[in-house]
């Protein structure tokens, strides 16, 4: 099996190793910066989804632990996302209660583990286990298979066979394939409880709904594609401050499912760039679901118990 994951190279450009590293005093100076009052960590791509399920367990435990020791120094800035060990699923069952228990407030996982997508029946429990916890799922952007990357995305030189199979495209259609197979497994018809979350703007899918809800019918589902969009997926920015994505999200879903988020360390808008951006919104209600109302909502967030913290 390939456990190679190309895409790393980018946490070593410009200084993202650094700020990737820093989970404390820099990474709030910068938070301040943007104007950002609370961040959601979580590891970087591929997380532990490459490796064999001890290697998985071990790591997985271990990143999760770090996160919590952040989060308890700075209880008022930071919140956690849980790495999970999807090579062994009855452990990913265990370790997302665990952190659940810790207080982090959902888990991020990527599409495939090694060749296994994450609609597999043997996530089931797992997905189960997530609704009953409250714990959103986040589907990360996951480089594609070495085979997928030899026919679709080669050809040209190596940096832009990476960057075509990646930020430029191939990563995308990976997470937002994800989230449909799991639509279309009825995975969210048997927990409909079940609260996904897709980056930049939903990873492609909220473009394509008229044309992905001819599954609904064919596949058995309870209902449209697009209503499981509209009710089960949130959606964030990651960075990409683009006013006509804004439009065209708030017309295929609701403010209600947009959350904001800056993509940190890989984007790095700067604090008048998020003003300005903010001031697309319709209304200011819109506005202030979009920066705190929705995400407090969504993972369990109380900002009134964090302002008397401070």
């Amino acid at each position: 099996m390939d456990r190679g994951d190309a895409s790393i190279v980018f946490d070593e450009m410009g200084d993202n190793l650094e700020r990737l590293d820093d989970i404390g005093d820099a990474r709030i100076a910068a938070m301040d910066a943007q104007g950002v009052d609370l961040q959601i960590l979580s590891l970087a791509p591929p997380g532990s989804q490459p490796l064999d399920p001890a290697d998985a367990r071990t790591l997985s435990r271990r990143a999760n632990d770090i996160a919590a020791e952040a989060v308890g120094r700075h209880p008022t800035r930071l919140r956690a996302f849980s790495t999970l060990p999807l090579a062994d699923p009855e452990a990913a069952g265990a370790e997302l209660e665990r952190t659940a228990g810790l207080g982090f407030v959902g888990a991020m996982v990527y599409g495939r583990t090694g060749e296994i997508p994450l609609d597999d029946p043997r996530y089931d429990d797992l997905f189960a286990t997530a609704a009953a916890l409250r714990q959103p799922i986040f589907i990360h952007p996951q480089i594609p298979s070495r085979v997928i990357r030899q026919a679709v995305y080669s050809g040209f030189d190596p940096a832009t066979d990476l960057a075509l199979a990646t930020f430029g495209w191939g990563w995308h259609l990976e997470a937002a394939v994800a989230a449909l197979r799991l639509i279309v497994r009825g995975t969210l018809d048997r927990h409909p409880d079940l609260q996904l979350v897709l980056g930049h703007w939903g990873e492609l899918l909220p473009f394509w709904t008229d044309r992905a809800d001819s599954l609904s019918s064919i596949a058995g589902l309870d209902r449209k594609v697009s209503d499981y969009v509209r009710s089960n997926i949130h959606i964030t920015a990651s960075g990409m401050l683009n006013p006509t994505l804004l439009r065209h999200a708030l017309e295929v879903t609701t403010p209600d499912r947009l959350l904001f988020s800056t993509d940190y360390p890989f984007q790095q808008p700067d604090k008048t760039d998020i003003e300005k951006f903010l001031t697309e919104f319709p209304t200011d209600q819109d506005r202030d679901k979009f920066t705190a109302g929705n995400a407090c909502s969504l993972f369990g967030i109380d900002i009134a118990s964090r302002k008397e913290q401070q």
